[in-house]
């Protein structure tokens, strides 16, 4: 997480920047999270939370130049806090988007709290809830307006450079504060949401143990919708 933070500063700090297109590696998966064996020390209060994926989105670190995510393969859990702070998505017709924490035992809140700003609110909760029973295909996450634009398998990064492209010719005054005052828009709504998410994901997740208990135990088939 300290290297991609680095990373946002830096593109930040580069006056030759002016859009970015956040994209993963191999085509597989665009990000599927925290490796579930990553120790992540937590503070003994309940008033408090220790997640580290917190500060890893490009807003997070202050970056208000846009950012084009190109997602190819799936797209899980801790690929949310990412997606969340991107201004849209460009997604492959062979990508998919879940979340697999109720599965788990483990409370969605951050999130479901971000999903929930970037599509309908009964397809954010479906998602959320159905765990890893469901995925959401690409031509369903473009149908609710998750995704903007949808390319064949292997073509969302040269999409998202071109609209990168078209948007870093414009003059960088008007295009950052455009983008602060999309944001602007949900910040307050946000805010609230996350003094809240702590607490609920210190009481109602279970134990680690139970949680790991429920990860060995895991049903590997899903239904794409």
């Amino acid at each position: 997480m300290d290297a991609l933070r680095r990373t946002w500063r830096k593109l930040d700090e580069d006056g030759a920047v002016r859009a970015v297109v956040l994209s993963g590696a191999g085509g597989r998966a665009f990000c599927t999270g925290i490796d579930r064996s990553a120790d992540v020390p937590q503070p003994a209060s309940p008033y408090a939370l220790n997640d580290p994926l917190l500060s890893a989105g490009p807003k997070a670190a202050g970056l208000w130049k846009p950012v084009v995510a190109a997602v190819e393969g799936m797209a899980c859990g801790g690929a949310f806090y990412l997606l969340g702070e991107a201004e849209f998505l460009v997604a492959a017709e062979d990508a998919t988007f879940f979340d697999p924490h109720t599965s788990y035992g483990m409370v969605s809140a951050y999130e479901a709290v971000l999903m929930a700003e970037r599509m309908p609110f009964g397809e954010a909760a479906r998602t959320a809830l159905m765990g890893t029973a469901e995925r959401l295909s690409a031509r369903r996450a473009h149908a609710i307006g998750l995704v903007s634009e949808l390319t064949p398998p292997g073509g969302a990064v040269e999409a998202a450079v071109r609209a990168a492209a078209v948007i870093a010719r414009y003059p960088t005054g008007p295009v950052q504060g455009t983008v602060r005052a999309l944001w602007a828009a949900k910040e307050a709504a946000r805010a609230h949401a996350f003094a809240l998410a702590p607490h609920l994901v210190s009481l109602g997740s279970l134990p680690p143990a139970a949680q790991a208990a429920r990860f060995a135990a895991r049903d590997r088939d899903h239904r794409l919708r």
